[in-house]
């Protein structure tokens, strides 16, 4: 029996930690107080490696083939010319795929590439999706119906035609006023421009989808348009 108290004893004497580590060689950080090891980690480069591709791929819904293969050269010179980089359309996967290459000098390029593609493929005109790539403060916001109101069957037809107007009077009004360029697609809201006059175009579609009558959107607007250009 006391062969076996003495064999627990001294298994208990092992479990034990090692208390041999003087606290003077232990390093403990000044700003965290957390004892370990300082690791020195090398700068970060800021230089883009050549070799890198930069890829990216817009799908095309069906309904968008037509007009996409109509303006093809239009959208194909200033990426290629301007931007310098290589885009296609893949018949098989049905993307638009852009991606950089050995002459691209700038890789955000890319990005603004898609966006140029994106916006038309959102039902924009060539010419207002260009403006993506010459100014560098122009969005793209894209919304549904009913993330501001649940809305179906006819109090959804009435909301669509509330937003469009006679004849799209009612958009090209809200257009000029924000300077803003706005796609009905369905359901779905895409606005066109810089980030404050998005805002204030989202506003006033956000209370035409309420239910707020044309005439009063529009007076909230001049009064809005008045004071920016005063500010101005």
């Amino acid at each position: 029996m006391a062969d076996i108290n003495n064999d627990f004893d001294s298994r208990k004497l092992n479990l034990k930690r090692p208390a041999s580590r003087d606290i003077s060689e232990m390093e403990v950080d000044s700003t965290t107080g957390i004892e370990g090891k300082k690791i020195n980690l090398a700068p970060v480069s800021k230089k883009i490696k050549r070799h890198g591709v930069e890829m990216r791929k817009v799908p095309v819904p069906s309904h968008r083939y037509t007009p996409l293969k109509e303006n093809w050269m239009k959208i194909f010179s200033p990426v290629v010319e301007h931007l310098k980089l290589q885009i296609r359309f893949n018949l098989k996967t049905r993307n638009v795929e852009i991606r950089s290459c050995p002459d691209s000098e700038d890789v955000s390029n890319v990005q603004k590439a898609a966006d140029f593609v994106r916006a038309f493929i959102y039902g924009f005109e060539v010419e207002d999706a260009l403006a993506l790539l010459r100014l560098d403060n122009l969005f793209v916001e894209t919304f549904e119906i009913k993330d501001v109101k649940t809305l179906r069957g006819d109090h959804l037809s009435r909301a669509i035609g509330r937003l469009a107007g006679k004849g799209g009077r009612t958009k090209f009004t809200i257009e000029n006023i924000t300077k803003t360029r706005i796609v009905l697609a369905d359901s779905k809201i895409h606005i066109l421009g810089s980030y404050q006059n998005i805002q204030i175009a989202m506003r006033a579609v956000c209370n035409l989808i309420l239910g707020s009558p044309p005439s009063k959107v529009y007076g909230q607007l001049r009064n809005v348009a008045n004071r920016m250009s005063e500010r101005i």
